[in-house]
């Protein structure tokens, strides 16, 4: 893969995953049920961290990151107490597809160190694929299990205060 291919690869990568974090952003503030919720901020931090990952290898090649990208389009809940079965379900299919779209990409980068990163940035992109399935599933037990009857009843605030 000539350099100018491995830096297209990468900007396109990190044009996919900019979307996606600011979808998730989006829909955890409508996911208020506390458990999916964390799910959701814990996806958000580790991409946040892929985003730094590759900002660094795209400036390493001169490039510049492109953060213009616009989120996927969120679905419409028919109310709070649906809003978790819809969005997640719906980042669950967008997280699959965003893999799939890249694995034959990433397989094809020469350059070890950067397919390396990328394929671990895949395979988190499937666990955040597998949390936000459990999640519209119902399950609570998304981030580990807890003791019997012990739980965080409960939601989330959409919005969150700075003071």
């Amino acid at each position: 893969m000539k350099p100018a291919d491995r830096l297209a690869l990468l900007q396109g990568l990190y044009r996919d995953k900019v979307a996606l974090r600011r979808r998730h952003e989006a829909g955890a503030a409508l996911v208020a049920s506390y458990d999916a919720n964390n799910a959701y901020q814990f996806a958000i931090a580790r991409e946040e961290a892929h985003l730094d990952w590759l900002r660094r290898a795209i400036t390493a090649m001169g490039g510049v990151p492109d953060d213009s990208a616009d989120p996927p389009p969120l679905p419409v809940p028919r109310g709070r107490a649906d809003a978790v079965r819809t969005v997640a379900g719906d980042d669950a299919r967008l997280a699959a597809e965003f893999e799939s779209r890249w694995r034959d990409r990433v397989a094809a980068c020469s350059q070890a160190r950067d397919r390396k990163m990328l394929e671990l940035l895949l395979g988190e992109a499937l666990e955040h694929q597998r949390f936000f399935a459990q999640a519209a599933s119902g399950d609570t037990d998304l981030l580990g299990r807890r003791p019997v009857g012990a739980g965080t009843p409960g939601d989330v605030l959409a919005a969150r205060w700075v003071g």
